[in-house]
């Protein structure tokens, strides 16, 4: 039998080869939940690796000196596992008494992700998954551009192809439930997000307003989304998605993006949770988050009063309330005038550069990730945009991860004598001290490096104003 499912695997090209080193199961003792995890890592950034369920930290298994490491758990409960290699991460999904063996290079993050041993077959097809869909995102863009029928079209077509791969892996590897739930989740949300950005996208791509366009039934997948799943709130395909689809409920697709705007429709993001989301614990999680967002994104004083009254009136949580409250206290850090904190950054010929002693102008600073080519294209050509427009101006690029010489490579296309290249050797530590939790984050600083806007983005359709 064991056989006869390995040929089947391979006929239909769902299982990587190393796949067949797993052995077929043996019979556990119905008491017994003890588990492995093993692995080797290429490249590492880090001599250990981070296990957590949700956000609680469960061990920190060490690699030993050939970056091999090896834990063998007593009792672990069947579910949805995270492993981290500092700045990355990736989900494993461990069943009764799996076994399971991880290659990855840290180099190549998420494309290099295999898994062998019992247990291996699904977590191969998540990742699988989870690439398809970076693959997507490199290119999705394009897409914007399409009118309503084309975009429908296209993208319905896409989702059915993908769900066609879907069933076939299913029925071939014969998951249970609760790991359906996740591949799902994964595989829907992916193509239900690009139905909400589309319509802002597809007005920033070519100035076209197409909402009324749009079928009656347009947002009718919506009501397919399990809003109330517990298990689903630290799922990064849950909250990303839920992100999206908040900002396009809140019709953020009007494009103005001025301080009072901003507030307006933080407030309906918290009314729309309230209505919408009836758990109390992932309501409390989701506003949680959009406080944190506008923590990021506002910073005027009296809006910062109304915001957080109406955040405190409707989340439970007093525990987080006290997170939130230290967040907002670190973020002042970061207002008008202030200076920067130091952080560990390296230039070209990989020396240690003081941010500071850069600044003798007006400067723009954003950040990109190597797992975000697109972002980063993306943003380097705003860059030299703004450069060609305001000339007094520099422009500082920090890549927040990657081997050197990768990146080196990655940014030698991008010259321009007022853009600056710095690469982040400590992620955590600037992440901490200049509050970079998301990726469409950019500063702008004065000649003498004093603070003129900590939390803008460089695709912000008044950057221009600010950095005159």
């Amino acid at each position: 039998m064991c056989s006869n499912f390995l040929h089947t695997s391979i006929r239909y090209g769902l299982l990587p080869l190393v796949v067949l080193l797993f052995s077929c199961q043996k019979k556990f003792e119905t008491t017994d939940y003890s588990a492995h995890f093993s692995g080797e890592i290429q490249n590492p950034t880090t001599n250990y690796i981070l296990f957590f369920k949700d956000n609680d930290l469960l061990d920190t298994i060490y690699l030993d000196k050939n970056n091999h490491f090896e834990k063998k758990f007593d009792s672990l409960s069947p579910g949805l596992y995270i492993y981290r290699m500092n700045p990355e991460f990736q989900y494993v999904y461990f069943d009764k008494n799996d076994s399971l063996h991880l290659r990855l290079n840290s180099r190549d993050f998420d494309h290099s992700i295999i898994f062998s041993g019992r247990g291996a077959e699904k977590n191969n097809f998540l990742m699988n998954l989870t690439v398809k869909n970076l693959v997507d995102e490199s290119t999705r863009y394009e897409n914007y551009d399409y009118g309503v029928n084309q975009f429908i079209r296209f993208i319905d077509s896409a989702h059915a192809a993908r769900t066609t791969y879907y069933l076939r892996s299913k029925a071939i590897v014969g998951w249970g439930p609760e790991f359906d739930m996740y591949a799902k989740t994964k595989l829907d949300l992916h193509f239900f997000s690009q139905k909400e950005i589309y319509p802002i996208a597809h007005y920033v791509r070519t100035k076209e307003d197409i909402r009324d366009q749009l079928p009656a039934d347009y947002y009718s997948f919506r009501n397919k989304v399990d809003f109330n799943n517990e298990k689903l709130i630290r799922y990064s395909s849950f909250t990303k998605y839920l992100a999206i689809m908040l900002s396009s409920v809140s019709d953020e697709s009007d494009l103005d993006f001025d301080s009072q705007t901003k507030f307006d429709k933080n407030i309906t993001k918290l009314n729309v949770v309230d209505t919408l989301i009836r758990n109390e614990k992932v309501k409390n999680t989701i506003l949680d988050n959009i406080a944190l967002i506008y923590l990021l994104e506002d910073q005027n004083l009296n809006n910062n009063d109304k915001f957080f009254e109406a955040y405190f009136k409707l989340s439970t949580d007093t525990t987080q309330h006290q997170e939130i409250v230290k967040i907002q206290n670190a973020v002042q850090n970061l207002k008008y005038e202030n200076r920067l904190p130091r952080v560990e950054l390296v230039d070209l010929n990989e020396k240690p550069v003081e941010f500071k002693k850069l600044i003798n102008k007006k400067t723009l600073m954003f950040v990109w990730t190597k797992n975000g080519l697109a972002h980063a294209e993306a943003s380097h050509k705003r860059a030299l945009q703004l450069l060609e427009q305001i000339p007094n101006i520099q422009v500082i690029s920090v890549c927040i991860d990657g081997e050197h010489n990768e990146w080196r490579d990655l940014v030698s296309q991008y010259k321009h004598p007022n853009l600056i290249e710095l690469r982040c050797t400590d992620f955590n530590e600037m992440k901490d001290k200049w509050i970079i939790t998301k990726i469409q984050r950019s500063i702008i600083l004065n000649a003498d490096a004093s603070i003129q806007e900590a939390f803008v983005n460089i695709f912000d359709r008044n950057i221009e104003e600010l950095l005159k």
